[in-house]
């Protein structure tokens, strides 16, 4: 009987073997695979983190002497990039940032004079390709000023394209308000002579002027769509606001000057382009007259919007800042209360920005003009120079006759830029007299 269970119990035994070496087999397997697991350090959720921020990995199995791994980055940072410190050595290269509107702004600086007008520091450089003035396009278009100024104020975005910025450089805009011909041009014409990329120019004459300059005349086809002024009315701001809109359609302009057929310019293109460029705020004059032609035209019906205690008088002829020069044809609601209140005698060009600037922007102004104009005499208009009052001392006088602040509070004789109203028949005179008080000849 023993002999026969023997060797039933045997092989019982070899099949429960074989189980167990089976079973153990598994078990080392498993044991084997963690240990591996723990010893290389691998982490799926790497795998599935570099895929996500579409880097490049090898099929190739990871060995424990890899190197390490980047710890996953926080999912936002896939959107949003703060500073270049945050960029993972293996993200692809990207374009630097732009700067802040506070850095594409004008900074501050020193403006010295020598006795001739002449900058002594702050160089003009360039980085842009030569522009000659064939290269200006007309600025004629058919937009009414609603669509101008609507997409004019919409331009600020166009300052943070890569290739907008990294092209320009910052321009004045010389904007030119005329009933036709500009009689002074050819004192104009030199003193933008070299300076060609550094500045614009836009002109406002009547609809019905015709006349057309050279083709080697800085006014080439630099006539905007215009419209009929009427002294004292609405019309004198409409016509400012559109050569502003027109202006800021060119996003390298930085500082917009407003001009009369008048106007001359009291320094070299150099002495009155660092000025501009030199100061963070905008020149516009503006103050409290308590007279008959101050508060005296205040209309009570603009209350509550506008008080008296805000209403303030200046000269129209102003330099803006880029940044206040958009705030102002952005203006709806003053300028609506303007155009419905103030009737002559209340004089719309010499109240609305003002007054508007003193409510919501005094920070952004300097209060005061850069034009000189001369109200010694009494009466609506402003005095006129002939030709037989032009001489170096005459000139000179207005030049540095006066003291004002500038910039970061520094006392400066440097008040005025410009000048009006010159009459046609002071061109000769200038002229005789330019090469010793601009440095160039006509």
């Amino acid at each position: 009987m023993d002999d026969i269970q023997s060797p039933k119990i045997s092989k019982i035994f070899i099949i429960r073997s074989k189980y167990v070496a089976v079973l153990l087999l598994v078990f080392i397997c498993s044991f084997g695979t963690l240990y591996i697991k723990s010893f290389s350090n691998f982490n799926l959720q790497y795998l599935i983190v570099l895929s996500a921020s579409s880097f490049t990995i090898s099929s190739a199995p990871l060995s424990p002497y890899s190197a390490p791994i980047p710890s996953p980055r926080p999912a936002e940072e896939a959107l949003t990039i703060s500073s270049p410190a945050q960029l993972s050595p293996y993200s692809a290269p990207i374009p630097p940032p732009l700067p802040s509107e506070e850095a594409l702004a004008p900074s501050i600086s020193n403006v010295t004079s020598s006795s001739n007008g002449t900058t002594s520091s702050s160089n003009i450089t360039s980085t842009t390709e030569h522009v000659t003035l064939r290269d200006q396009t007309p600025l004629m278009h058919n937009m009414t000023d609603t669509e101008l100024l609507s997409l004019a104020s919409s331009s600020v975005s166009k300052i943070r394209e890569f290739t907008n910025y990294y092209k320009q450089v910052q321009k004045v805009a010389f904007m030119f308000l005329t009933p036709g011909r500009l009689p002074l041009s050819p004192l104009w014409e030199m003193f933008f002579k070299g300076h060609e990329g550094l500045f614009s120019i836009y002109v406002h004459p009547h609809p019905s002027f015709n006349e057309t300059y050279p083709q080697d005349s800085v006014f080439y086809h630099r006539a905007i769509p215009s419209q009929p002024l009427y002294w004292g009315t609405i019309s004198m701001v409409d016509a400012e606001r559109r050569l502003l809109g027109n202006a800021l359609l060119d996003s390298s302009n930085q500082r917009f000057v407003l001009l009369s057929d008048s106007c001359i310019p009291l320094f070299n293109f150099t002495t009155i382009y660092n000025y501009l460029m030199g100061s963070n705020q905008s020149f516009l004059s503006l103050y409290d007259d308590p007279r008959k032609p101050g508060r005296g035209r205040y209309n009570k019906q603009m209350w509550p919007t506008i008080t008296i205690q805000d209403w303030r008088k200046g000269s129209q002829w102003f330099e803006l800042r880029r940044d206040l020069a958009l705030k102002i044809i952005s203006d709806t609601k003053y300028y609506a209360i303007f155009k419905e209140f103030c009737r002559p005698s209340c004089y719309n060009d010499e109240h609305y920005m003002p007054t508007l600037v003193h409510i919501l922007y005094s920070k952004m102004n300097s209060n005061r003009t850069v034009t000189f104009v001369d109200w010694s005499k009494s009466g609506p208009h402003p005095g006129k120079f002939k030709g037989s009052q032009i001489t170096e001392e005459f000139l000179n006088q207005i030049r540095f006759g006066s003291q004002c602040v500038y910039g970061d509070n520094i006392t400066t004789t440097i008040c005025h830029l410009f000048a009006r109203k010159f009459q046609p028949d002071t061109l000769g005179p200038l002229s005789r007299i330019a090469p010793r008080l601009y440095g160039f000849e006509i």
